[in-house]
């Protein structure tokens, strides 16, 4: 398993914008009562394609992940070639069951806030906040097109929503 960077990245300014935007999803996800975690996934053009937020609590759906929940907003409504040169802004690295669905989707790039590792600090040892420790860009590099993969960025923005929410 590779692991991913620690140092964080520096965006550009409209990348900047559109992850503070999946943040901002993460805050609401919060303040609704569901894991703080959001995604937006933008067009080339600049576009929002769709934004979601974590909603597992509210649905009681397991995979109702930030990011699963966006690509499954995107549904057919856009073809490969249009997901192919979008980018999903995740406030934090994309699990696993989400790098998947994102690889399905055909999104061809992600940018993303806090990483898995500081987002494990947060979360604690307890048994039902643990993941499967796997690196995204595993997902992505396995993947038989192209996955750009940008983060961690804004870490201390993408923390926030997650000081005090999890218990250890």
């Amino acid at each position: 398993m590779s692991a991913p960077p620690l140092t964080e990245v520096a965006l550009d300014e409209r990348d900047g914008r559109y992850l503070r935007q999946a943040i901002a999803w993460s805050r609401v996800a919060r303040d609704r009562g569901n894991r703080p975690f959001g995604a937006v996934v933008i067009a080339e053009d600049g576009t929002v394609l769709t934004e979601a937020y974590c909603n597992t609590t509210e649905t009681g759906d397991c995979t109702g992940h930030a990011e699963t929940t966006a690509v499954r907003q995107l549904g057919n409504r856009f073809g490969r070639d249009v997901l192919a040169r979008a980018t999903l802004y995740s406030s934090a690295e994309p699990c696993v069951m989400c790098a998947g669905a994102i690889f399905w989707s055909a999104i061809g790039r992600v940018v993303y806030g806090i990483d898995a590792v500081r987002l494990r600090v947060f979360r604690g040892e307890r048994a039902e906040q643990r993941d499967a420790e796997l690196s995204c860009r595993d997902v992505f590099a396995a993947s038989p097109h192209a996955i750009a993969c940008i983060g961690p960025a804004l870490i201390d923005e993408s923390s926030e929503a997650h000081r005090g929410f999890w218990t250890t």
